[in-house]
């Protein structure tokens, strides 16, 4: 799964995507108006549990794709460079906002206003697609002339609908769509229906005060497909360089409960509609990633091909009911290791071992 992170310009964005991924974009390619791809491991403390359980040869956990894209200067804007591919084919979007006076970088709009940037962006989003739905809509019309079509007309009806909503400054995400319909739109890759995580990235004066508490971002935070968190990337960058027992001393003289990065990537994680399940032993312990309302054979598929060719059962049990009874022999001997099929639902958190034979 990957989440693509953009902003105007001096936004941090490209600071905040080198602490998520502990990758330096200034070495990855040599430009910095190049995208830059990396990998962010999912904190996840039942991880952490099971391999003080098992002490495992190998200690893998769930994974995030981000890609950060170049800023967006204002004097761009409708340009095309803004419709880049890692955003298109992103799962979710990732909009970082600048919150912090600096006298060393200049905003490129001439003022901090995060809400006034988000609706510059949001326009972006909603001017991309309708670019697409109309290019669409022009060749469709010709090809139905020419045949009548019911898959061409249904096609037809569903973008002229999306129109309308463009039309009228609308992101696609805030309209109800059915299962099929979705399924239609979904290689259209529409960036303004896509989730979208907002990050406000916030001085270090304001590291501790909620920036979304002022009545103006009400009309935001109660669309639908968005979500919402805070960072400090100077003061996360700080963070970074301290051990475990001096950051967390730093933390607590700041009043910070948690960290950031920590929060974003979780907030990522459950945009995408994400959930773990584990699986445990002696060589590996391993949180994968699957959709939530995945069947067990899918999430065979996930871990090798063959599992899912060869399944024959899931052997289940919650996370808990395993810490609890010590192993997955007692669990079986309480009865909490159960035996489920290939349409089984697998649920957050629990720990799967596949019986299969190919």
């Amino acid at each position: 799964m990957e989440v693509g992170i953009m902003g105007l310009a001096a936004s941090g964005k490209t600071s905040l995507f080198s602490l998520l991924t502990g990758q330096d974009p200034s070495t990855a390619s040599g430009r910095r108006d190049a995208s830059q791809v990396g990998i962010a491991k999912v904190p996840d403390p039942r991880l952490d549990v099971l391999a003080e359980m098992y002490q495992p040869k190998k200690f893998t956990p769930a994974t995030i794709r981000f890609a950060d894209v170049p800023g967006i200067p204002d004097e761009h804007r409708g340009d095309t460079s803004f419709n880049l591919p890692e955003l298109r084919t992103a799962d979710a979007l990732m909009v970082v906002l600048r919150n912090f006076e600096s006298d060393a970088v200049a905003h490129p709009k001439g003022s901090v206003d995060p809400r006034r940037d988000l609706e510059h962006i949001e326009e972006e989003f909603i001017l991309q697609d309708q670019m697409v739905v109309e290019r669409r809509l022009e060749r469709l019309r010709k090809d139905i002339q020419k045949r009548r079509d019911p898959d061409l007309e249904r096609e037809r009806d569903l973008l002229e609908r999306c129109l309308v909503i463009l039309e009228s400054a609308t992101p696609l995400r805030n309209e109800s769509f059915d299962a099929n319909a979705r399924k239609k739109l979904r290689g259209f890759t529409f960036l303004s229906l896509k989730p979208v995580l907002v990050v406000v990235n916030v001085g270090e004066d304001d590291v501790a005060s909620d920036p979304f508490s002022d009545p103006g971002w009400e009309a935001w935070t109660s669309r639908p497909g968005l979500a919402f968190t805070r960072v400090c990337a100077t003061l996360e960058s700080e963070l970074a360089e301290l051990d475990g027992d001096d950051a967390q001393v730093f933390m607590e003289d700041l009043g910070l409960e948690d960290r950031a990065l920590e929060r974003i990537i979780g907030e990522s994680y459950r945009l995408l509609g994400l959930i773990s399940f584990f699986t445990v032993g002696d060589d590996e312990c391993r949180a994968w990633s699957i959709m939530d309302g995945t069947e067990a054979l899918e999430a065979a598929g996930e871990i090798h091909s063959d599992i899912q060719r060869g399944f024959i059962r899931a052997e289940v049990v919650p996370y808990d009911e395993l810490i609890e009874a010590g192993s997955l022999a007692a669990c079986r001997q309480r009865g909490t290791l159960r035996l489920e099929g290939k349409t089984y639902q697998v649920l957050d958190g629990e720990v799967v071992h596949f019986r299969f034979n190919v």
